[in-house]
């Protein structure tokens, strides 16, 4: 059986390409989510994949960054897919886990797909460094709906740990959106 997974990583981006891809290729079932490649966590639709793949089954990607970005994440599926006797296939790349060259390539891959993760995590901290240190970097915008929210909730004298659980954010955020609203004219 061969069993597709597509992933993106917001909720702006779409699957469809890669879904028509991986049946054109041959998956007949295509899990699809839209969710960071960092980690596994919170990756459910994959986590189902990997529970009903059997030995002889293929996992096929379109690209091998669609299934892991860290190379000890991709390493770890690899393993488990290989002691479980399935293989992995990409539909861009040359990689199938069922021939020496295969596997060669798919380490390879793998060290360029988290270098570019890591690259990426560089830039971005050199961009944030450069605009703090200009005075232009603020953070994520604040939910406008959340931060009416924790005033309410400051007002009626309930306490930031509070404020922070029953909103699901954290105690600093509670104190920084409570520190903005006194330097705001009124």
């Amino acid at each position: 059986m061969i069993y597709g997974y597509a992933r993106v990583s917001s909720e702006g981006q779409d699957t469809a390409i890669q879904e028509e891809a991986l049946r054109a290729a041959g998956a007949e079932i295509v899990r699809a989510e839209k969710v960071s490649g960092t980690s596994r966590k919170g990756r459910k639709e994959l986590e189902t994949l990997l529970e009903f793949l059997r030995a002889g089954d293929v996992l096929l990607v379109t690209r091998l960054d669609r299934l892991a970005r860290s190379l000890s994440d991709l390493s770890a599926i690899v393993d488990d897919l290989t002691k479980r006797g399935c293989s992995l296939k990409c539909t861009e790349q040359s990689v199938d886990t069922g021939s020496a060259t295969g596997r060669a390539f798919l380490g390879m891959l793998g060290v360029f797909a988290q270098f570019e993760t890591e690259i990426r995590k560089e830039r971005q901290a050199e961009g944030i460094a450069k605009a703090k240190k200009a005075g232009v970097y603020r953070g994520r915008p604040a939910d406008g709906e959340r931060i009416a929210v924790i005033f309410d909730l400051k007002r009626q004298g309930v306490g930031a740990t509070e404020i922070a659980r029953q909103t699901g954010v954290t105690r600093p955020y509670v104190y920084k959106v409570l520190a903005r609203q006194k330097t705001l004219p009124l």
